[in-house]
């Protein structure tokens, strides 16, 4: 039996139900008073425009529904087609089209483009605050280029000062062995751009590993290690960046294969995908 088979995939009751056990372990929670568990269920009844799922907190009086902070808050789409989009955007490794979405779950492309956005969104980290690595942890990092012409792959070296090619968006990623990933959309590839993101988003006691091209970035950490790729040096004891280099290689194969443009307005958000 297919995964998309589950009764919250199919139905509105199922999927409010689902979404409440998850969000509201301890009973309903009010958001606009925060009181937990002092709220009634309003039965739905279509005919007098009463919707699956709404609630009425006895303290405030307000109504309310488990979506209201949520990425399907506002969403016109019913709450089990929006659960599957999130669970196929999730599910796919190499992320799944707009397209793809308003096929699969007859909806207008406009509201699969939006949703999915709205997905990667509640994705991202805004505001990290935990430092990746740490004492007997490896980070890697290096930087990559996403988009532009194939003739303009090497235009870094007729003009320094747009490193990476004409057209080509520059990206710089952090990647925890075994952890996590965090990936930055940064102006230019320079000291002056990637250092502060390392100083501030790495422990200071982490070993860091890099190729050649990001030693001087590295260069000044006690632990840092960096591989040659000039020379055909790839691996040197556990000092490689295989595993960021597959995560760049899934991202842009994502990029290639399935979205085959990101504009650079919105190119975060795949990051964070």
């Amino acid at each position: 039996m297919s995964v998309l088979n589950r009764p919250y995939f199919l139905g509105e009751k199922a999927a409010h139900s689902f979404l409440e056990s998850i969000l509201w372990p301890d009973g309903a929670e009010c958001p606009h008073c925060g009181v937990v568990g002092a709220a009634y269920k309003i039965e739905a009844n279509p005919a007098k425009r009463i919707r699956y799922g709404l609630w009425k907190c006895r303290e405030c009086r307000k109504q309310f529904t488990v979506k209201v902070g949520t990425v399907f808050e506002h969403a016109r789409l019913p709450l089990h087609k929006a659960l599957q989009a999130a669970y196929l955007l999730c599910s796919s490794k190499k992320g799944i089209s707009a397209n793809q979405l308003s096929r699969a779950l007859e909806i207008s492309l406009k509201a699969a483009w939006f949703l999915s956005h709205r997905v990667r969104e509640a994705m991202r980290e805004l505001h990290p605050t935990d430092l990746l690595g740490g004492e007997s942890k490896t980070v890697e990092f290096d930087e990559t280029f996403i988009g532009g012409k194939e003739k303009n792959k090497h235009a870094w070296q007729r003009d320094k000062k747009n490193i990476g090619g004409r057209g080509k968006e520059a990206v710089f990623s952090l990647v925890e062995r075994n952890g996590k990933v965090r990936s930055h959309h940064v102006p230019s590839v320079t000291g002056q751009t990637l250092r502060p993101i390392l100083e501030a988003q790495i422990a200071a006691d982490t070993r860091t590993m890099s190729d050649d091209g990001g030693a001087r970035i590295g260069h000044g950490r006690p632990n840092h290690q960096s591989v040659n790729h000039g020379i055909g040096e790839y691996v040197r004891g556990d000092a490689h960046t295989n595993t960021i280099e597959g995560y760049f290689s899934i991202m842009k194969r994502g990029v290639i294969g399935v979205y085959h443009h990101v504009s650079p307005q919105h190119l975060k958000r795949y990051l964070a995908e």
